[in-house]
């Protein structure tokens, strides 16, 4: 029987209306459902640049455990949990026998927190993101959370949403990154502490309050860090981290640009994750196949601000730029940490480092923004220079250059010039050596195991306040 003209083509229209139909809305699964829930899917994805390139944020540790300020962020652990004598002497001499780690929230006032100053602080620091504790293993949340009724910042305490006001006036006065910190577990939360008694064989914590409270988390704040913790006592499997992973994403509003690290549950430390953090303070001084973070602290001993903290504590602005150069010179970038007040302060010690700091990436932030590792990290004679490079297109009209960067963190006082044995081999490829700061050319000279090179007279160092690491800007010919 023939068909009819007019039948062939209807019936042609609805088959190519149907292949378009199927052919966008495979463009559109593909679109989300780029990674699947397996390590080796999750592990393809690129990192983004904005994180490669940043180099340095600022880490925040706040919470309740701020209120006490004593020994460290790990406070109601230390009392309640383990029942340490210094902890338990501590209550028993400042606070009444019935009073509770609860109790200390109603002072968590923080009247004097300004997130419009914190902002500019760390903007002016030379930060390129900041990271906010959201909740800790004390199970506070800095924000109204649906999932932690009466034990968050709108609740009780200062009554203010902590993470909207700093998110908000980083995005509105700066061009920092904003992120946050989650706990996967809380020392106390009894959901928690069942599943732990069925050896992680139930998820009733898991469902109920970590994934919807990350999800709104993620959602209403969209940061675009997302630092794991607290994940050790369990597998993977018993948080779904790879099921949350691939929610990440593929579905979540910062998909695209979202870095999360290595802390999701027993075997994932430095093995899966966009960065490994591998332990706290890490900095393993050598290059690293994998993106990494060095997270660190300003006050040696303690995350949280503690009023017990001696001067001896905290790092010098000398020791933090040497901390920067290392972990920028081996692939890493470094996250600095600060505590703050319960009053929502940020105290002089912890400002004046990273002012400091502020001012010697102003000079020589050219060599850690946007660098990457060089052949050597480490200088092979003086251990106190660290490398980074970037390529560049052009020098003096010429193409296919190399900037090598030597941050040199002790200044040659006896001898005012520097032997770098890096370039033993290299030498005939270099074509200027400045100081960044002092954009006059330097005079160098090979010697018998690399170069020897002239620093500026130290007076003139010192007018120009170059402090703390001074920078050797060498430009080589492509080898």
């Amino acid at each position: 029987m023939l068909v009819p003209v007019r039948s062939l083509f209807l019936l042609l229209v609805i088959w190519m209306r149907g292949s378009i139909g199927a052919l966008e809305q495979n463009s559109e699964e593909s679109k989300t459902e780029k990674y699947e829930p397996t390590w080796a899917s999750l592990d393809a994805r690129p990192l983004p640049t904005w994180y490669e390139d940043a180099k340095i944020g600022i880490f925040i540790h706040w919470g309740v455990y701020a209120v006490p300020s004593y020994g460290s962020e790990w406070f109601w652990i230390n009392w309640k949990g383990y029942k340490y004598d210094e902890y338990v002497n501590y209550m028993k001499s400042n606070y009444k026998p019935s009073f509770t780690y609860q109790d200390f929230a109603s002072d968590f006032t923080t009247e004097l927190f300004n997130a419009t100053e914190w902002a500019l602080l760390f903007a002016q620091s030379g930060a390129r993101y900041v990271v906010l504790t959201s909740k800790h293993h004390e199970g506070y949340t800095l924000w109204p959370s649906k999932y932690t009724y009466s034990w968050n910042s709108v609740d009780v305490g200062p009554h203010r949403d902590i993470i909207g006001e700093l998110s908000t006036a980083i995005r509105k006065n700066t061009k920092l990154t904003f992120g946050v910190y989650y706990s996967l577990f809380e020392w106390f939360n009894r959901l928690y502490n069942d599943d732990k008694l069925h050896v992680f064989l139930k998820h009733e914590y898991v469902d109920n309050k970590v994934w919807p409270e990350l999800k709104e988390l993620i959602n209403t704040y969209k940061p675009e860090v997302l630092w794991s913790d607290g994940d050790w006592e369990a597998p993977d499997g018993y948080w779904k981290a790879k099921e949350f992973l691939t929610w990440l994403y593929n579905e979540s509003p910062v998909r695209d640009t979202v870095v999360t690290n290595d802390r999701w549950g027993i075997g994932t430390l430095c093995l899966h994750g966009d960065f490994y953090t591998c332990s706290d303070r890490y900095n393993p001084g050598v290059l690293q196949k994998h993106k990494w973070e060095n997270a660190m602290t300003i006050d040696k001993k303690s995350w949280g601000h503690r009023q017990n903290a001696k001067l001896e504590d905290f790092v010098s602005s000398a020791e933090l730029i040497g901390e920067i150069a290392s972990t920028v010179s081996c692939g890493g970038n470094i996250n600095i940490n600060v505590g703050p007040t319960k009053y929502g302060t940020i105290d002089p010690i912890f400002v004046e480092r990273l002012t400091d700091m502020g001012r010697w990436l102003k000079t020589n932030g050219e060599a850690i923004y946007k660098s990457r590792p060089w052949i050597y990290q480490n200088d092979t004679l003086t251990s106190s220079v660290w490398y980074t490079s970037k390529e560049v297109q052009t020098f003096h009209g010429k193409d296919n250059f190399t900037n090598v960067y030597a941050i040199v963190l002790k200044y040659p006082l006896k001898s005012n010039n520097v032997i770098l044995g890096a370039f033993n081999h290299l030498y005939k490829n270099i074509i200027q050596i400045t100081m960044l700061g002092f954009n006059t050319s330097l005079k160098w000279k090979p010697t018998e195991n690399g170069i020897m090179v002239e620093f500026p007279l130290k007076n003139e160092i010192d007018r120009l306040q170059l402090n703390y690491a001074w920078t050797l800007k060498i430009v080589l010919s492509s080898v």
